[in-house]
């Protein structure tokens, strides 16, 4: 009886032995990927590949799967054995790069990163995944300039890259100092005004550390009276997934602006290139209004695709505003065409000094379009018209035509 218990013992261990042994490389390294990737295994998948390079030593692409496995696994040490030996071995595989520039980068060893992304680009120069990690090191050694560099050229090489696109959103603010804007609205009312509206507007951006703070001033001319405000935001960076807006606003010529104005939101970068916003905006004329506002955008290539609301809670009802954005970007983060389509008004519009009445509870529309380009990075130009049909009374309706100009110079 124990002969044939330790018979059937040896059998049952060396079945997987031999069934292993006689798996050619290639199999096991199919093996070892399915065990990794569809059962979440890496024990498993490690053992395995160790199997598959007893066989086949000079495999590079086994070698490299063995050191991301590593990875995956924290555990840089024995990531870094495998990929040094590689190095040794002069490899030029472009994977090799990446997996190896990516163990550094994500345990925070920025310069070892870059200096082995370098290395890549000098075999492969034009290696988006390569451009793509160098920017992504830059960005978070808090060195924007060379991201912004290492984005562009990636742009430059394919300007639907969906990733680059959303990267190069989120430092554009950040590689120049300072901003000098200038911009002017014009609205024209067909019969709720008998005047037309004219706002022009001179702001200063500087960026800091931790952010960008804007400063403005807005000239209006609206119902035949003139009328300033004065606006000062900021854009704090709280960590690499989150940032904020904090803004706030007065003016004494309470009607054609309110008089204070003030606002928050939380926004998050999100993975797969989305990103999300909530947060509030009050503004006071004779009283309060508290409008609550979220927002969800997504870079998908050369298309940026964004929808906000904004929700206004009432004595008897809510109002809500809904607008739809989409941007096709033909170069950098500062050349798109853009188109909008909506109901209802938000505070950021020019009409907003209308929300102290009723009139915003009533139905409004929107269509507008626009185009931004730059001229030699630092020259940012914008126009766009927006057309809005308002019901301004009950069961009364009107047009409105707004144009904007925009020209903003970096420094």
């Amino acid at each position: 009886m124990k002969k044939t218990f330790c018979l059937f013992l040896i059998l049952w261990i060396s079945v997987p032995i031999y069934g292993q042994e006689n798996r050619s490389s290639d199999e096991l390294f199919v093996e070892a990927r399915h065990a990794a990737f569809q059962e979440k295994n890496y024990p498993k998948s490690i053992d395995l590949a160790k199997s598959a390079l007893q066989k086949s030593p000079d495999y590079t692409d086994i070698s490299i799967f063995l050191g991301r496995l590593y990875t995956w696994s924290d555990n840089p040490a024995a990531a870094r054995e495998v990929f040094e030996g590689l190095d040794q071995r002069n490899v030029e595989d472009v994977d090799f790069f990446i997996a190896y520039a990516s163990l550094e980068y994500w345990n925070d060893h920025y310069e070892k990163s870059i200096a082995l992304v370098d290395k890549g680009l000098g075999f492969h120069p034009d290696s988006e995944d390569l451009l793509l990690l160098k920017a992504k090191v830059y960005n978070s050694n808090n060195k924007f300039a060379e991201s912004e560099q290492a984005v562009l050229k990636l742009l430059e090489l394919n300007p639907k890259n969906t990733e680059a696109r959303s990267l190069y959103a989120r430092i554009k603010e950040l590689t120049s100092k300072n901003a000098l804007g200038i911009s002017y609205d014009f609205s024209h009312f067909d019969k709720q005004f008998d005047d037309n509206w004219h706002i022009l507007s001179l702001s200063y951006k500087r960026t800091t550390p931790i952010g960008s703070v804007i400063l403005k001033a807005n000239y209006a001319n609206k119902f035949a009276e003139n009328g300033m405000q004065f606006e000062m935001e900021a854009y704090p960076r709280l960590s690499k997934t989150f940032y904020m807006y904090v803004g706030a606003g007065y003016s004494g010529a309470v009607g054609i602006f309110p008089k204070f104005r003030t606002g928050a939101s939380l926004y998050a970068n999100l993975p797969k290139s989305f990103e999300g916003e909530i947060g509030f905006r009050q503004l006071y004329f004779s009283n309060s209004i508290w409008m609550y506002t979220a927002s969800i955008g997504k870079y998908y290539k050369n298309f940026w695709f964004n929808l906000r609301t904004y929700i206004t809670p009432g004595n008897e009802n809510i109002s809500q505003s809904y607008t739809g954005t989409v941007r096709y970007y033909t170069k950098g983060a500062n050349d798109y065409f853009s188109f909008q389509l909506g109901t209802g008004i938000s505070p950021e519009e020019s009409i907003n000094s209308l929300l102290q009445n009723e009139t915003y509870k009533l139905k409004t529309y929107k269509i507008g379009a626009g185009y931004s380009f730059s001229i030699n990075k630092m020259n940012f130009f914008s126009i766009s018209a927006t057309y809005f049909n308002q019901e301004y009374r009950p069961y009364t309706k009107g047009s409105q035509i707004d144009l904007s100009l925009g020209y903003t110079r970096a420094f």
